[in-house]
């Protein structure tokens, strides 16, 4: 095991703002930011996530408690890829985040659907043997996919990034993670996103005057929160797709 560099907390603010607000936030945006790299065109890209939790369901239950520490493990894919694939954790304390991953082949995700996690202590990122120790004493196990499209923008200073997620959406957990036509449930209001702030070492004033954050609805609760709540609604009302 290699000692890992220091992995920075960041700070994290989230929004639920309209359809309109985002467009208009990206234009003026643009003039200070630019679009993250790895996106194509202007249309951004498309983020399947995988979320474990344990038989408790300690995420949300940890979150309504107002548990100042709390973390989640997902996997993570981009475009419905088999290429690349992150296994990470994302720690948060209070108003800040942290977030450590690392690279998966598909033949490990498969055999951790199958229920082996040894290779797990074979990686060198901390993140795998936490994740392993994890496993076996709390029995994680997949809860929820959750689906979104993205659009990313960053600025070198402050090592700002905001990012604007639309069409967030919730699928079953054992629904095959490749598979670009996965039933999922909608989220949102209809002609709602959410955006999101975070930065490391400050927010630079010309940014936030841009954003006009004070004019949005914050909000607290994640993706993941969101996405396991309409899940379960749907499995009370027995409209489910398993």
């Amino acid at each position: 095991m290699v000692k890992e560099p220091a992995i920075p907390w960041r700070h994290e603010m989230k929004y639920l703002i309209s359809d309109m607000e985002a467009e208009a936030l990206k234009k003026r945006l643009g003039f200070l930011m630019r679009l993250d790299p790895h996106v194509s065109g202007k249309q951004g890209y498309f983020i399947r996530s995988l979320y474990f939790d344990d038989d408790r369901g300690s995420a949300i239950e940890e979150k309504d408690a107002g548990v100042f520490y709390r973390k989640k493990y997902r996997i993570r894919i981009y475009n419905c890829s088999r290429d690349i694939l992150f296994l990470e954790r994302k720690r948060k304390e209070g108003a800040y985040i942290q977030k450590a991953s690392a690279r998966l082949s598909e033949e490990e995700y498969l055999r951790l659907m199958n229920g082996e996690s040894g290779f797990l202590l074979g990686h060198r990122e901390r993140v795998c043997m936490d994740f392993y120790t994890d496993l076996s004493a709390k029995r994680l196990h997949p809860v929820i996919i959750v689906d979104y499209e993205r659009v990313p923008f960053i600025c070198q200073a402050g090592t700002v990034r905001i990012t604007f997620d639309s069409h967030v959406r919730a699928a079953a957990p054992y629904g095959g993670l490749f598979d670009s036509g996965l039933p999922a449930y909608e989220v949102l209001d209809p002609g709602t996103q959410i955006l999101e702030v975070k930065y490391t070492e400050f927010l630079p004033e010309e940014i936030r005057c841009l954003l006009q954050i004070n004019s949005s609805v914050q909000i607290s609760a994640s993706k993941y929160v969101l996405c396991l709540e309409k899940r379960r609604q749907m499995i009370s009302a027995g409209q489910a797709i398993y």
